[in-house]
């Protein structure tokens, strides 16, 4: 009986060069010229970031959805979800309603960014019928705590006059009661997951509004003001509902945790745990004899969470005897840590010296050379030649 040799191909995406599903089609082809009868599978990744609607779309064979929407400044814009293969489970990256690609009009500023649009793709997804979100975290321009998101599932946020507050984070300084009569009841039969990596707590010097605002436009001022209003609307949530917003986790994407784990039965995950169970991927890691993962940079910071570190952990559960090869188009510093990790090898696919422009555009040309490099070095030791 032949025994074919099964290649597991899981890789990130290369940012700003090249999606998961290319970088996995590219190595995939280099093997194949070389390993005409292994059995070679490709599961693009993504680490719950930017990324992860595309690749568990594509591992799961689903599909995507346009919505129109209200962008972070409240102007309408078309967004997408994904429906997952299964039918039942739908992803939503935050950032293609909500994202810091949309910028504020000249009377408006990071006290008016909401995340009202991220709302309404729950709503679609909930409209086809799914009993699974996973809520993609990254990229966010808002510092709303999540109330853009509860007021577009049927929240009301009111003031001291029972006036409704408009949308952004700022208002919340004249929150006194929230009306959940009208919170879509569908939420409620929903399991909810939001990938996450993040540990920032909603408020405080480690939280949502003193380490990321200023990178969405925040002033001194306007931190001040958010986080005074994000701190009101962790006391009256306290108060009405008696759930402690201000945890690990919550001040993920302006705190739009918060607001999920406030208002919804949503809880807290490793992103890239999340799209490894997703993806099936420990599955597909059975009696795997090579695994090969990647993304742009490689460094001792790929053990936080990043995706070839998941990659790694997974192998090392299911497939333990299997090596695991990064490739990456940069690589850093202390990679002795992650060798003592488990990691068999990495290789930059960058050739020489070269700007990172230039680094970009020949990604392509260069993934394709260092894994047909790699997969003639490795046919070279076997024996007989597979």
């Amino acid at each position: 009986m032949v025994i074919k040799m099964k290649i597991v191909i899981a890789p990130d995406s290369f940012k700003g060069s090249l999606s998961a599903q290319q970088a996995a089609a590219i190595i995939q082809k280099a093997f194949q010229n070389h390993f005409t009868k292994a059995e070679i599978l490709t599961v693009p990744l993504a680490d719950g970031g930017e990324g992860t609607a595309q690749a568990l779309v594509a591992a799961t064979h689903g599909s995507f959805y346009e919505v129109e929407v209200l962008d972070a400044y409240h102007r309408p814009t078309k967004a997408q979800f994904g429906l997952l293969g299964d039918q039942k489970t739908a992803i939503i990256e935050m950032a293609t309603a909500s994202g810091i690609q949309f910028k504020p009009q000249p009377t408006q500023s990071i006290l008016d960014a909401t995340t009202y649009g991220t709302g309404q793709l729950v709503t679609a997804a909930l409209d086809l019928g799914v009993k699974h979100l996973i809520i993609g975290l990254g990229g966010s321009a808002t510092n709303d705590g999540g109330a853009g998101m509860a007021q577009a599932l049927g929240i009301r946020f009111l003031d001291a006059n029972q006036q409704e507050l408009p949308f952004g984070g700022g208002y919340l300084t004249d929150l006194t009661t929230i009306d959940c009569t009208h919170l879509d009841p569908r939420l409620k039969d929903t399991t909810i997951t939001l990938a996450c990596d993040v540990t920032n707590p909603l408020l405080g010097s480690q939280g949502a509004t003193q380490v990321f605002s200023s990178q969405k436009g925040a002033n001194t001022q306007q931190q001040l003001i958010l986080e005074q209003s994000l701190s009101n609307y962790a006391t009256i949530i306290a108060r009405q509902f008696h759930k402690n917003i201000n945890i690990p986790g919550a001040g993920a994407a302006g705190g739009l945790a918060a607001g999920f784990l406030a208002f919804t039965p949503a809880k807290i995950a490793s992103g890239i745990e999340t799209v490894i169970a997703a993806t099936d991927l420990k599955q597909h890691l059975k009696q795997a004899d090579l695994v090969i993962t990647g993304e742009g940079s490689i460094d001792y910071q790929t053990q936080f969470g990043k995706t070839p570190f998941g990659v790694l952990k997974a192998t090392q559960e299911v497939a333990p005897n299997s090596p695991v090869i990064g490739l990456a188009g940069r690589l850093g510093s202390d990679l002795d840590t992650l060798y003592d990790l488990g990691f068999t090898a990495f290789f930059s696919i960058t050739p020489q010296a070269m700007p990172l422009s230039e680094a970009l555009a020949t990604a392509p040309k260069n993934l394709q050379q260092t894994a047909d490099n790699l997969a003639r070095l490795i046919k070279s030791q076997q024996k007989p030649p597979l």
